[in-house]
């Protein structure tokens, strides 16, 4: 089971383990990134769109905390669901989004 973790709950599902810097792994398309994007704030953010994560698999590091983040959450769902079938045990996804981000956590970061 994959965790689903609100925008507002990020920062203390990262804070559980100490250990390495966690990853905000943001899963959407370039042209997405431009529209709207997260400041990173105690955490890594890496930008990696959905289609390429097989092949930059080893850009990340198994032994961090990763949050997936797309627009809406499928996606980094099942971006989420691909890195737990490869190894990597502290994954979650962030529910609803930079959507919801935007809504619920930053309203400085643009909605589209």
């Amino acid at each position: 089971m994959i965790d689903q973790v609100r925008p507002a709950d990020v920062a203390a599902w990262f804070a559980q383990d100490g250990d390495a810097q966690p990853v905000l792994l943001d899963v959407r398309e370039p042209w997405e990134l431009q529209t709207a994007s997260v400041v990173p704030q105690g955490f890594a953010l890496v930008a990696i769109p959905m289609n390429e994560i097989p092949d930059r698999l080893a850009e990340l590091d198994p032994g961090q905390r990763i949050a997936c983040l797309c627009h809406h959450g499928a996606r980094s769902q099942r971006v989420a669901a691909f890195l737990t079938q490869n190894g990597f045990e502290q994954v979650a996804n962030v529910a609803g989004g930079i959507d919801a981000w935007s809504a619920t956590h930053d309203t400085a970061v643009a909605r589209y």
